[in-house]
């Protein structure tokens, strides 16, 4: 995942005051930014927008720091060790030590907003710590109960815990700096109550040739909207298990395949309606759809509006 060494050596520095720095990379279009907050010395918080495929280098740390990731929107990829590769979605948060030994992390929808907040004890002065002792806050403690192993913990929709980091995304500036020391020790408290039901954790990793026949299986399907295959004929065409293939395509990227080829359909057809004079039973045939009514049902369910309501509400707001 994302940490503080990997944003200074992969992107470039665009802002930088007492206690905020603005961090960006991109091309092509594609663009990521990090707003990084250092909160007090060992702590430091930064949000993360990214909508580009390819992550920073990843950067090996302080084999003595972690990180807590929360992903709000979007979807980010990590391989943890040889071949296996893990995903959060909207809700899921991970905890990882910085010399975790995984290879890389990538945004597979091209689309991530997510918060990381990192811990460097060594770096932590000894006001830090008095605070932590008052509220029974024990870093050591946390690292032995979620980090003893180099294998990523992650934590899937725990309603408690997101509460705290949707707050996050609330604060008036004028507060940050100091609301955000509130609600770093209000996460750490509460990472008691998760430690507690530490065994009700589990999460499910991929195999790399799992994740690579799922994306070619989404290349394919995405190259192919005027055609429509079933599970089965896709599984068969690229040797993938039925259940493997619906369990990792929506790991991947975050929805089953038939709601995924859906969206992707009707995103395609907005476009069209609004950029080509095509009329809307051309257009229903372009993204696969040879009975226009069907067509009009199936984008309304995804767009909000029919399609002759949204090219006329498009063409109006020009």
């Amino acid at each position: 995942m994302l940490n503080t060494q990997m944003i200074e050596e992969s992107m470039e520095l665009l802002t930088r005051s007492n206690t905020c720095s603005t961090y960006k990379m991109g091309v092509d279009g594609e663009d990521g930014t990090v707003l990084y907050y250092s909160v007090c010395p060992g702590i430091s918080v930064m949000y993360n927008n990214f909508h580009i495929e390819k992550g920073p280098d990843r950067v090996i740390g302080d084999s003595n720091s972690f990180s807590i990731h929360y992903c709000m929107e979007g979807r980010i990829e990590a391989e943890v060790s040889s071949g296996e590769y893990l995903y959060l979605g909207a809700g899921d948060v991970l905890l990882e030590k910085l010399d975790s030994k995984y290879r890389y992390c990538s945004f597979p929808t091209k689309h991530y907003h997510g918060i990381t907040i990192t811990f460097s004890p060594d770096e932590m002065d000894e006001n830090l710590n008095t605070l932590f002792l008052n509220f029974s806050i024990d870093i050591n403690r946390i690292k032995e109960t979620f980090l003893s192993k180099y294998v990523p913990f992650v934590i899937h929709e725990d309603v408690i815990i997101n509460h705290i980091f949707e707050e996050l995304y609330k604060i008036p500036e004028l507060l940050k700096y100091d609301y955000l020391k509130l609600k770093v020790i209000e996460l750490l408290m509460l990472l008691r109550v998760v430690e507690n039901k530490n065994g009700n954790y589990k999460y499910q990793y991929f195999y790399k040739s799992q994740i690579e026949k799922v994306k070619d299986i989404k290349e394919f399907i995405t190259n192919n909207i005027e055609e429509h295959f079933t599970m089965e004929e896709l599984s068969q065409k690229y040797d993938i298990p039925l259940t493997t293939l619906k369990k990792c395509f929506k790991a991947v990227y975050g929805e089953p395949i038939y709601q995924f080829i859906r969206n992707y359909r009707m995103n395609i057809a907005s476009t069209l309606l609004i950029k080509t004079d095509d009329s809307i039973i051309v257009i229903a045939g372009k993204v696969g759809y040879t009975n226009s009514s069907k067509f009009t049902e199936a984008f309304k369910s995804v767009i909000g509006k029919t399609p002759t309501e949204y090219r006329k509400t498009v063409i109006q707001t020009e």
